[in-house]
């Protein structure tokens, strides 16, 4: 299958948490040198893919010369972003399993160690299987190889009173400071064997409470079915899923591991906005950034057309004193979808606040002029009113744009000026004049409504 350079940027904006999009080997991208830049814009649109890591390194293993000294620091580099990236994954087995592969086939085995020590107190799916293979490594291996010179020398210390080679103190003998030959087994075979039992020893601690952290988040992690992105509509139990498995890691994990969580919910459920406003919501207490972060992704990539989320992230920015940008934030969702009453009305909330009230009036007389009905007229007629009379305290020129709206559209504010009371130049405009124009007066709900409503009808 050929893409054009064209066809596969727009590809790329619109499905970009298809993994397999990039990783495709069928997939022939005509930008010639171009596919390790593919592979970067992928892992940047879904860092926790393993799969992609996988994919990208062993391209990167194809592709680079390995007789270049700086091929295994590059590669190496890619592995360590990959585990920082994904590492913390409940399914990154595969991705942890290749890296200690690789270090391995090399004879790094202390590196091997310390990938170990990483990996064993992660509650990923394959734990037991990590701590078995570590077993094997410290069985397989003389001690001196597999920890650092300095742990080495330590641990020799820490065994002293076992080991004949060192007095009671536990300084070394003449024999150490001689430098023994410490792969004679015939003269040191219980030292080593003491040194192996303490290595897993200390792993075996750590391994026995990481065993605990997978027991308690195994439930959760079977009742994930689909973990990957899809266009069609996840199952109510799966999205129930993922948010009781997020409260239960909100309460009890640390907040890599709940980012972790968030943004592998977010790639199965990156079209419903209740995860993206409960992931910005988590944020506020650690990063007005990470906030920032959050909202931008879920209103410029995945929820484009979804009000909610931009009006939160409007708010947002509103409260950090980024004014012009809660501006631009509101005028590309109404530009985006056009006609929502709640974003307009939301625009000249923001005006009235900051004391732009010309803006706020052209705003809504914008919306009166751009009216595609009477009833929509009618609505933002009486809005405008309600903006001259109780802003710019002028009755004259609210019941000038309250006569002529009637003189345009006499029905509907039959039905829904259920009255006017006027006393002392004073007009109430009851509740029902803001509900939808047309709203009979047998259906029309009482003007006493709770407190947010009302601040809501008074644009507070």
């Amino acid at each position: 299958m050929i893409i054009q350079t064209n066809s596969w940027k727009v590809t790329f904006s619109v499905y970009r948490l298809c993994w397999w999009f990039f990783s495709n080997k069928l997939i022939l991208v005509i930008i010639r040198n171009s596919l390790s830049q593919v592979y970067r814009q992928g892992l940047q649109a879904i860092p926790l893919s393993v799969d992609l890591w996988l994919h990208y390194i062993n391209f990167l293993k194809e592709t680079l010369d390995s007789n270049n000294p700086e091929t295994d620091a590059k590669i190496k580099s890619v592995f360590e972003h990959a585990v920082l990236a994904a590492g913390t994954d409940f399914r990154s087995d595969r991705l942890w399993e290749t890296y200690i592969n690789w270090e391995s086939d090399r004879g790094n085995l202390e590196e091997v160690t310390a990938i170990y020590d990483r990996i064993l107190g992660i509650p990923t799916q394959l734990y037991s299987h990590h701590f078995q293979r570590f077993r094997d490594h410290v069985q397989n291996h003389l001690p001196k190889d597999l920890i650092s010179p300095e742990d080495f020398i330590n641990l020799r210390q820490e065994l002293a009173s076992t080991n004949e080679h060192f007095d009671n103190d536990g300084t070394p003998r003449n024999d150490l400071a001689a430098k023994i030959d410490i792969n004679d087994p015939a003269r040191i075979v219980s030292e080593i064997e003491n040194m192996r039992h303490r290595i897993i020893e200390v792993r075996q601690e750590i391994y026995n409470h990481n065993e605990n952290e997978v027991s308690r988040r195994w439930a959760f992690e079977e009742g994930i079915k689909r973990p990957y992105f899809h266009v069609k509509p996840l199952e109510k139990a799966q999205l129930k899923n993922w948010k009781d498995y997020l409260d239960f890691e909100i309460e009890n994990g640390t907040l890599e591991r709940v980012v972790v969580l968030f943004e592998r919910c977010l790639v199965a459920c990156a079209l419903y906005e209740d995860f993206w406003i409960k992931y910005a919501k988590y944020m506020e207490n650690h990063s007005n950034e990470g906030v920032r972060h959050v909202f931008s992704r879920a209103c410029t990539v995945h929820l484009s057309k979804k009000p909610m989320v931009h009006l939160l992230w409007a708010a947002f920015e509103e409260q950090q004193g980024n004014i012009n940008e809660a501006r631009r934030i509101l005028k590309t969702l109404e530009e985006s979808v056009p006609g929502l009453a709640m974003v307009r009305l939301r625009r000249v909330s923001l005006e009235r606040r900051h004391g732009n009230i010309d803006e706020a009036e052209f705003l809504l007389q914008d919306a009166i002029k751009n009216s595609k009905t009477p009833n929509e007229s009618s609505f933002y007629a009486v809005k405008l009113a309600r903006l001259l009379f109780k802003v710019e305290k002028s009755l004259p020129k609210a019941r000038k744009v309250l006569v002529e709206a009637i003189d345009i559209d006499k029905i509907t504010f039959c039905n829904v000026l259920t009255h006017w009371i006027i006393s002392n130049d004073f007009i109430l405009l009851p509740y029902t004049m803001l509900c939808t124009a047309g709203l009979s007066k047998t259906n029309a709900t009482s003007p006493w409504k709770p407190k947010c409503k009302l601040l809501t009808r008074l644009g507070i």
